[in-house]
């Protein structure tokens, strides 16, 4: 019972954080400010609403931009709140492809981390109690991978074999060390986050149907579609690894 307080109480603190740097915006002097509200978008309406405000305050207050941005990641990642595609896509038009995809890979990772960590200590009871089948499923397949932990972590990631919100809660449970887990955040999630970035990026700079077509875009496109590749050679390098065969 009391760690199921305590995590109430650090969500609603963080709530309470995440609110006051919403409200309390630099001032600047653009229409479209006067209409939009901001707040995590749910829609590619409420998506270019928000960057369109983001962008704005940007040219004068990237500091704080960049203070908001972290602390929206941080908080999705951390209380595992869905929404990450958008987020990213915010990412990739406020700051460019390269830049916002090693964020979004380092916050990505720290903020699964911070889950990690607050399972640890205080969802252990939790996650036991109302998953006991899927953690032990997970159990079983860290000790019969125990030899290559991190090639499996990254499997895990890049090939789900359960929801990505539970493995970051489910990991401390079943021993996996923390800095394996931080390491197969990163580079797992490394494809999701550079496509979605990258998404927003072109999104950001699509002004009319030619713009789609243009040679830059489609160089961009190819690009996106390789890295969509890569899950595949890492999972063939795993298997080379860690043929695991099993006969019953």
């Amino acid at each position: 019972m009391a760690s199921v307080i305590w995590i109430t109480v650090i969500f609603a603190a963080a709530t309470c954080y995440i609110y006051l740097l919403s409200i309390n915006l630099p001032n600047i002097d653009h229409k479209t400010s006067k209409n939009t509200t901001l707040k995590f978008p749910k829609n590619i309406e409420e998506l270019n609403d928000v960057t369109t405000l983001l962008l704005d305050y940007k040219a004068n207050h990237s500091a704080y931009v960049l203070l908001l941005y972290i602390s929206a990641y941080l908080y999705k990642q951390t209380f595992a709140i869905p929404g990450s595609f958008f987020v990213n896509l915010v990412g990739g038009a406020l700051f460019g492809t390269w830049p916002s995809f090693l964020l979004a890979c380092l916050l990505s990772a720290t903020g699964a981390s911070c889950c990690f960590l607050l399972s640890k200590y205080f969802g252990k009871s939790f996650i036991k109690k109302y998953f006991p089948n899927k953690l032990q499923f997970l159990e079983d397949k860290v000790e019969e991978n125990m030899d290559s932990l991190f090639f499996f972590l990254l499997f895990a990631r890049l090939f789900p074999m359960s929801p990505n919100w539970f493995l970051n809660m489910a990991a401390p449970i079943i021993n996996v060390p923390l800095h394996l887990f931080f390491l197969s955040v990163f580079i797992g999630l490394m494809p999701y986050n550079y496509i979605c970035v990258e998404t927003g990026n072109m999104l950001s700079n699509i002004e009319s149907l030619d713009d789609i077509f243009s040679t830059e875009m489609m160089f961009k496109l190819a690009g996106v579609a390789c890295v969509a590749l890569i899950p595949g050679l890492v999972i063939r390098r795993y298997h080379q690894r860690t043929p695991k065969v099993h006969v019953e």
